[in-house]
Order: structure tokens, then C-alpha cells, then sequence
């Protein structure tokens, strides 16, 4: 079986445990797949095929509802690939980067997102969910945790957001924007993990690989 951690990778004890296991991102998003590869882990990928419909009425904190669809997806993959494949030890790692923004159906509806977010602040919320095997019915843990960026828009002029928004660039973004590409000039700063806003908590997911290492013993010696 190919590895899915990349030679660049630091030798940390949380990608040394997960050195020869095949580790599974439940999302097809290309900026979480790089994210992951630029910390040294290439995880295949398997999309989910849970419907993103919770209704976020239900929950009473906010910030539960990306947590709950990063959960769906990671165990939708997971007992899908596991009882095929039963002698293979997995790691699932997807994000639901459910940041709360609709995405804009149209450039007169990403105009109007921007101009709202304009000389404002918006959070960033996502959820990461790692399902792994255990012995214990139903043979899988799961442990989850969110992560909150806040995100400070200039006072743009307006020509500036028009400019923006005529390029199509945030047309399939959650919020209307892409602050990794040209979206990032209508951004002031950044309070937190900025590759949260860009799709995927990479110091809060290695804090957890190593928070599980200190609790949990048997994690992933199965």
C-alpha cells in the first residue's frame, strides 16, 4: 500500500503513528487535499456521499452544526470502506468547512454578500472530525473539534469589490471570496488559523493527532 505521508513531513510522533495506515479525506475539496500535502500527508480521497442538509435550527450553539456534518461525512466513508477492506487500519480526516456564508448564486447575489461583509467582520467556523478503529462496538471512534477564524474586511471601494466579484473568482465560495487568490485583497487581517478560512485547521488537526496520542495508548495499533 503507497504511503500517505509525504517525505517532507516533520517527524512527529502523530506522522510517525500514522505512517503505514491509510488515511482518508471524506471531501473532494483541492484546498484541504493541499493543505494536508503541504504538512506532509497525501490522503486518498473518497468523497462523501452524506447530503450537507442538517438543519442548523436544530442546534443550539452554532458552532455544533459544522461539527455534525464533519461527523456524517467522516462515518458515511467510513462504514462504507471498512467492512471491505477490514484488515486495513484507517485515519478519516474530512472537514466540513461549514462556514456558516452561503455561497453567492450569482454575481449580483456575490456583490451584495461583499458589499454586507465590506469594512466588517465575519467568523469562520469549521468542523474536523478523525473516525479511527477501535475494538469496542461499533468498532470506530470518533472525536471531533471546531475551529473559529475571524476574518477582517478593508472598506473597500466600491470599484474594488465590483472588480472582484466581474473576475468570478468567489462565484463557488462559501461567503463570495477566496482569500488565498485575489480575494485576499479585500481582506484587512486575520484572527486565528488562516488556513481555516482557506478550507482546512491544520494546527488544530495536529493538536489533536497528539492529544489522542496522550490519552488513547491504542490509538491506531489496531
Amino acid at each position: 500500500m503507497p504511503s500517505n505521508i509525504l517525505p517532507h513531513a516533520l517527524k512527529l510522533p502523530a506522522i510517525k503513528k500514522l505512517a503505514g495506515k491509510r488515511i482518508v479525506l471524506a471531501s473532494n475539496s483541492p484546498r484541504r487535499q493541499e493543505i494536508l500535502r503541504t504538512f506532509g500527508i497525501a490522503p486518498d480521497i473518497v468523497p462523501s456521499t452524506f447530503e450537507e442538509n442538517l438543519s442548523i435550527n436544530e442546534f443550539g450553539n452554532v458552532h455544533e452544526y459544522p461539527v455534525a456534518t464533519a461527523t456524517h461525512k467522516a462515518v458515511e466513508v467510513y462504514e462504507r470502506l471498512v467492512p471491505s477492506t477490514s484488515d486495513v487500519s484507517y485515519s478519516v480526516l474530512p472537514s466540513a468547512d461549514q462556514e456558516l456564508l452561503e455561497k453567492p448564486r450569482s454575481k449580483e447575489d456575490n456583490l451584495r454578500m461583499l458589499l454586507d461583509l465590506n469594512g466588517g467582520v465575519c467568523e469562520v467556523v469549521t468542523g474536523v472530525t478523525v473516525v479511527y478503529p477501535v475494538l469496542t462496538a461499533p468498532g470506530y471512534m470518533i472525536r471531533s473539534i471546531d475551529e473559529r477564524t475571524l476574518v477582517y474586511f478593508s472598506d473597500n471601494p466600491h470599484h474594488v469589490v465590483e472588480a472582484y466579484v466581474e473576475n468570478g473568482e468567489g462565484i463557488d465560495r462559501a461567503g463570495g471570496f477566496a482569500i488565498q487568490g485575489l480575494g485576499g485583497l479585500l481582506i484587512r487581517k486575520v484572527e486565528g488559523d488562516y488556513h481555516n478560512v482557506v478550507g482546512f485547521p491544520a494546527a488544530a488537526f495536529f493538536t489533536l493527532l497528539d492529544l489522542l496520542l496522550e490519552e488513547e495508548p491504542d490509538f491506531l495499533e489496531i
